[in-house]
């Protein structure tokens, strides 16, 4: 999750089928015997824990590589058509290179909904292996692509995609959406979900994009419509039941009901005119360092110097350290989740899966026809 939005992405694309290079030899085997459920957790363990997977994966570094061969190579395994798509950015003065990797499983020629996660992380440096934010996101995303890979609807085109460098300003998102600009292909899509922070917080909501638009857009293309966002309703009611569907937050000054801002790869799409749902775990009752804007994701106390639990504050914000935050600080590994909130983790990743494959399998009965 990027707390940056800039539509800054150079307009160039590299396609080819397949990976460039083999992945590490750690992921040549595969357990033979993983329950449906499991699956997803089992691939956020390859993706983030520094001893059975990869780690951290900071934009433009080999390990963001190593990330982008190893989600190619379960997308083909499970029979995908994959095209990788490359960019170029700047960052603090040097040209890097990520890539976004695309999977489509129907007739390309058919209205598309996309699912996205982006797969870098950032601050390793404090020690955060991006777990919740975003390995959890490609997790749940891999499992969902495996598990309707014979079930998806005929009347869509389902497309995956695995956003590069999102972390330093949406570059992976903000280069495929010009690309397809620039292709004339922006009116085939016809929703876009965005996984980013799904597991980890206190909570999990669904959000459409805020009405009042994202700050560099072009305010006579952008789409703020609910429609997705209440077709993920939907689908988690009737999947996980009423009392365990995806929330939606209340009104609050900067965000109201429902909505939220600009710092995810669901921005680039809303910009473009494309309907978007974002699906996060946060907690935005939490009073934090910028007020109810869901960056709290925690009412646990050890991650708040101090925790005031009648106003859902901090106890003195001039002292406060915390604030109660998971996404880019040490907290943000598999360990230290599954440490302080045991099982939770795992729970909410497969809800997630459950909640798409509903979506996905029976289309139809979420997406208004047109």
């Amino acid at each position: 999750m990027s707390k940056f939005f800039k539509i800054t992405a150079s307009i160039f694309i590299t396609t080819f089928i397949g990976c460039s290079s083999p992945p590490s030899a750690i992921y040549q085997e595969e357990k033979p015997a993983i329950k449906e459920t499991s699956k997803a957790y089992h691939y956020l363990k390859q993706l983030v824990s520094p001893s059975e997977g990869i780690g951290a994966r900071e934009a433009g570094s080999a390990k963001e590589k190593e990330t982008a061969r190893f989600i190619a190579r379960k997308f083909s395994e499970f029979g995908y058509n994959i095209t990788i798509d490359d960019f170029s950015f700047e960052e603090k003065g040097e040209v890097l290179h990520s890539k976004n990797i695309i999977a489509n499983l129907g007739d390309q020629n058919r209205p598309t909904i996309i699912i996205a996660a982006h797969y870098d992380s950032t601050a390793a440096a404090s020690g955060s292996m991006g777990a919740t934010d975003n390995g959890a996101g490609v997790a749940a995303m891999l499992a969902i692509a495996q598990a309707i890979t014979h079930q998806a609807s005929g009347k869509y085109n389902i497309r995956f995609i695995a956003f590069g460098a999102e972390e330093v300003g949406l570059k992976g998102s903000n280069h495929y959406v010009r690309s397809l600009i620039k292709q004339e292909k922006i009116a085939n899509i016809v929703a876009m979900v965005n996984f980013d922070t799904i597991a980890g917080g206190d909570k999990v909501y669904v959000h459409s994009a805020h009405s009042t638009p994202y700050e560099g857009c072009n305010t006579s293309n952008y789409n703020s419509d609910t429609t997705v966002r209440e077709a993920l309703l939907k689908a988690s009611a009737k999947t996980l039941g009423e009392q365990n569907k995806y929330i939606i937050h209340p009104d609050y000054n900067e965000y109201p009901e429902g909505e939220t801002g600009s710092w995810s790869d669901h921005a680039s799409f809303s910009c473009a005119g494309i309907p978007i749902a974002y699906v996060e775990s946060t907690n935005f009752s939490l009073d934090g360092k910028n007020g109810r804007d869901g960056y709290s994701q925690t009412s646990t106390e050890s991650l708040w110097t101090c925790y005031d639990k009648e106003n859902k504050a901090s106890c003195d914000r001039k002292i406060e350290k915390k604030w109660g935050e998971i996404w880019h600080t040490k907290y943000d590994s598999l360990a230290d989740l599954n440490d302080l909130f045991p099982g939770r983790v795992e729970k909410q990743i497969d809800d997630n899966v459950k909640v798409l494959i509903e979506l996905l399998t029976h289309s139809e009965m979420y997406f208004p026809k047109k």
